[in-house]
């Protein structure tokens, strides 16, 4: 580990950068401290999903790739600048004023969110001061911590999905919408200081445009944020157009302030190069604040005085409530549990609750679904109904089925989407005050259209019914609850926020499109005469009965509906018409064939009577599904003989008829309503088994999820430790070859192990010779004996030198080792083998000096 100078003294200490890791972490780790600055003053936590039963080496493998010292986040150790912390293994790590503090935990337990643990801590613990990493992972952990971070004024960071090895947990984390920046792991550490350098107030907003703007000024920033708006609605298909302007205007200057950008112009231009900061800048307009039973005193009015009214009569129908920007769901799991506690406490026979939880985030929907909250989210719970409510599960809390079962989420925009109606309660706390005056306008006697008689409103504290008192009086003014008024909204006052989508082309009348006759075509003429004199009044209908073609005149039979135009044949036709017309068009459609109605009344025409004909379509195929509805007036005769006998008779033929078609719905009724108890009574039982086979499939995902990582995580560390040994392995053979001496190693067989490139020219190997016997082998050596000190050597442990010559002239000092293990184990043999050549050269030509007598002495 190497030292590094000390940080600039700080009073608050160290800033704090949270890691999370999890399956194929390990690369990203590497690669994000490989280009992490050795003086940042913060210090680093990196916490990691790792088996409980083997020591992780994390540490020793990032000490690698960084010159800042790495240390184990023992518990109690405080944190300094400029240092790594590796969390242990199987345990929770949080920090609390700069200190860490580990728990360890059974082996045996599940395996707790380690990484929302520590970023929750974190949070909690540095405030706008802390920094949550979040890199490749599988499953959602991390996601609650980074949100924890977002909700402090923190800076979040996500790892770019397409550089991770597994882009679920950074994934989720981006859907979640609380990341501030998506970056690849090496981009990461610039874009952290650069945020620490430009953040020494961090707590401090950024300022917005005030009053004392000049007009000039102001005037390019309105039309950068309209140009933002415009983009967004382009791209994302949701208008905030009628927010107001000062809560976008603060959205769009905090990923500003997290880009660094001098100007509204400016970060209008990086929307534009860079569309995935549209997902992110849409996450940080849908301000998502809630917890379990916000507001206190507004629950228990909701208890006290509410509540306890809807259970006490004897309606049977289900009692309906609607959660409007439910968030993650807190609200409406304790709606859930405020209603559960007031049916057991009225005593009444058991209701069916239905509550409606919607929100515009399809991320934080997707985690009010699954129904878990970590130890954090539940404080605001008493332990009563954490008992009651709530289920252990990994680390955190589970909501319990039949709570679940209560609430129905879904993806809403109350702009654009309609309304849930027929309701006991709506909620809609804090979502309108970041609506302008308008759309609250609207909202209100929209909300008076969706309660029943009696429900009632419930707003945040700082909103009101504003011009809309009439719909609405004060039940507790304190708690912002209203109760539904029985006057009428002004006419055209409830604006239904219904999609206008055009007509399909195929709905319409081929005739319509059709071009005019020629005037000389005369017997086109002739029928377009016959048509408007003598054929009947008739409508052309779809199945809903929207009324697509009119030929003819049919006022006395239809009439514009008061209110906005709907053009349906249901709303239109006259009431003494309308039930008959419903039942044959109904008839009509089923059978595929023709259903005439006789009979019916004619308002202000006494002495006549009308006949409707339903006529299904099913050519041309343009037209396939559709009804004509045809109009024929008739006489009503008048028989002058006994005239009461007659009215008589026909009245009681027309009972008898009414009778017979009364008789044969109730059978069908009946018949219908056995059908349907059994295929309820079907569904439930398969419902029950699919939920509970979804459970059991949940319960083994989670235990594969968790091997997974934990094989992920040890996979890499093992790969490294190859990695490690292959580069030992060359390095042993570089060396081996640049001795410049040919080595044998046979194992305790005599078999051929490994060899250098010295040892072919004695031996001729070749790669394919390995695992091959010594004695196999063809050598230069002038060494019949050469096996047999081999074997001598192993079995006495004792070295053998010996000179021996070749074939070729040359002389080898041959020197036969045991081969040792570090575990001090034999396990073969080493064979060396020194070219001594020249030294013999030398010894033999000594030899031959010294053995020349000297020249006889001259007389």
């Amino acid at each position: 580990m190497s030292d590094s100078l000390p940080a600039k003294p700080n009073p608050e200490g160290p800033r704090i950068v949270g890691i999370g890791a999890s399956a194929g972490g390990l690369a990203a780790l590497e690669k994000f401290f490989a280009h992490l600055p050795s003086e940042t003053g913060m210090a680093y936590v990196v916490v990691q999903h790792t088996s409980p039963k083997h020591k992780t080496l994390l540490g020793t493998l990032l000490q690698r790739v960084t010159a800042l010292p790495v240390h184990t986040a023992d518990s109690g150790r405080v944190v300094e600048a400029n240092t790594i912390y590796v969390m242990p293994t199987s345990g929770t790590l949080t920090v609390v004023r700069g200190c860490l503090h580990f728990i360890a935990t059974p082996q045996a337990a599940s395996a707790p969110l380690v990484i929302d643990a520590f970023l929750t801590s974190l949070a909690q613990d540095q405030g706008c001061r802390a920094v949550g990493v979040v890199l490749s992972g599988m499953g959602r952990d991390g996601v609650q911590g980074l949100q924890a971070i977002h909700q402090a004024k923190g800076l979040c960071l996500a790892q770019q999905p397409d550089t991770a090895a597994f882009a679920s947990m950074p994934q989720s984390a981006i859907g979640a919408g609380c990341v501030d920046v998506v970056a690849a792991p090496e981009d990461m550490p610039a874009q952290i200081v650069q945020w620490s350098v430009s953040s020494d107030a961090p707590c401090k907003e950024v300022p917005t445009v005030t009053a004392t703007d000049t007009a000039a000024e102001r005037a390019p920033a309105t039309d950068d944020l309209q140009a933002i708006v415009d983009l967004l609605q382009q791209h994302l298909h949701h208008d905030f157009s009628l927010y107001k302007p000062s809560t976008l205007l603060r959205r769009v200057e905090r990923r500003m302030h997290v880009h660094q950008l001098p100007s509204m112009a400016a970060y209008l231009n990086y929307l534009q190069s860079n569309p995935p900061e549209l997902a992110l800048l849409f996450s940080e307009m849908l301000i998502g604040v809630t917890s379990f039973f916000r507001d206190a005193q507004v629950w228990q009015d909701l208890s006290t005085h509410v509540l306890p009214t809807l259970f006490s009569t004897d309606n049977t129908s289900p009692i309906r409530a609607w959660v409007l920007g439910c968030s993650t769901g807190e609200e409406a799991y304790s709606l859930a549990m405020l209603l559960r506690e007031a049916q057991d406490l009225s005593g009444q026979a058991p209701r069916a609750v239905q509550i409606y939880a919607t929100d515009l985030n399809a991320a934080a929907i997707a985690v009010a679904r699954k129904g878990w909250y970590n130890q954090q989210a539940v404080v605001g719970i008493s332990q009563e109904r954490l008992t009651r409510f709530f289920m252990p599960s990994q680390g955190g809390h589970q909501v319990q089925p039949h709570i679940r079962a209560m609430v129905m989420f879904a993806r809403h925009d109350v702009i654009t989407d309609p309304p849930f109606t027929r309701l006991d309660l709506l909620l809609c706390r804090n979502v309108m005050i970041y609506f302008n005056a308008t759309l609250q306008r609207r909202l209100i006697p929209l909300f008076h259209f969706c309660l029943r008689a009696g429900g009632c409103l419930v707003l945040g504290s700082a909103e009101t019914v504003g011009r809309s008192q009439n719909l609405f009086k004060a039940l507790l003014p304190s708690s912002r609850i209203y109760a539904r008024s029985e006057q009428r909204p002004a006419p055209g006052s409830v604006a239904f926020p219904i999609h206008h989508r055009p007509a399909s082309p195929s709905k319409e009348m081929s005739v319509s499109t059709l071009p005019p006759p020629p005037s000389d075509n005369l017997q086109a003429l002739a029928d377009q005469v016959l048509l408007q004199t003598f054929a009947p009044a008739a409508v052309l209908v779809n199945s809903s009965g929207d009324i697509l073609y009119i030929s003819g005149r049919t006022g006395h039979y239809l009439e514009p509906a008061a209110g906005k135009a709907n053009w349906n044949i249901h709303v239109m036709a006259r009431s003494g018409l309308r039930a008959q017309i419903a039942t044959a068009l109904r008839q009509a459609l089923q059978e595929g064939r023709p259903v005439v109605v006789h009979g019916l009344p004619l308002e202000g025409q006494g002495h006549r009577q009308l006949q409707v004909t339903i006529h299904p379509l099913h050519e041309p195929k343009s037209l396939a599904g559709s009804a004509m509805v045809v109009f024929k007036e008739q006489e009503v005769i008048a028989v002058a003989a006994n005239p009461s006998t007659s009215s008589a008779s026909a009245v009681n033929a027309e009972l008898q008829a009414a009778q017979a078609q009364l008789q044969a719905l109730r059978h069908e009724m009946h018949v219908s309503k056995d059908q349907l108890s059994a295929i309820n009574e079907a569904l439930k039982l398969t419902n029950e088994e699919l939920q509970s086979a979804n459970e059991e499939l949940s319960t083994s995902k989670e235990e594969a999820q968790s091997m997974n990582e934990e094989l992920q995580t040890i996979n890499s560390e093992l790969q490294t430790r190859l990695d490690d040994l292959a580069l030992a392995q060359s390095d042993m053979q570089n060396l081996l070859n640049s001795t410049d001496i040919a080595t044998l190693f046979l194992d305790n067989d005599l078999n051929v192990r490994r060899f250098t490139e010295k040892a072919v020219g004695i031996f001729h190997l070749r790669e394919a010779d390995v695992g091959r016997p010594l004695s196999d082998l063809a050598n230069t050596l002038v060494y019949p004996l050469l096996q047999d000190d081999v074997k001598e050597t192993l079995r006495t442990l004792t070295p053998c030198t010996k000179s021996v010559a070749a074939t070729d002239g040359r002389w080898f000092t041959v020197r036969i080792m045991p081969y040792r293990t570090l575990a001090n184990t034999v396990n073969g043999a080493v064979l060396t083998f020194v070219d001594i050549s020249t030294a013999k050269a030398l010894e033999f030509r000594l030899r031959e000096s010294h053995a020349t007598p000297p020249p006889p002495e001259s007389p």
